[in-house]
């Protein structure tokens, strides 16, 4: 298993809730949807990074099938519109 966290920073702190609110509902309805996603969990962060993503994926394997999924391709056109600043880590479970 591997597990996959992406932090993020927006860029309109304002809008916080809702953006968050959207990145939720887009990110997590990728399980399901792409092979060997097994889990997705997004919050808001109230110290820190301002929305995290957590997953969990099969294998280092579907981690690539994921990344260029076109299903999270168009979710992260999305994501990319609305954050400043991206930080990710991934690792062997």
């Amino acid at each position: 298993m591997v597990k996959h966290v992406v932090m993020w920073e927006l860029k309109d702190k304002e809008t916080k809730a809702e953006v968050g609110a959207e990145m939720k509902k887009r990110l997590e309805a990728l399980v399901g949807v792409v092979p060997g996603l097994l889990k997705a969990e997004v919050n808001t962060g109230f110290a820190g990074a301002d929305v995290i993503l957590y997953t969990e994926l099969e294998s280092r394997e579907a981690l690539a099938v994921y990344a260029d999924h076109p299903a999270h391709c168009k979710v992260k056109e999305y994501v990319h519109s609305v954050i400043c600043a991206r930080t990710a880590c991934d690792w062997d479970a």
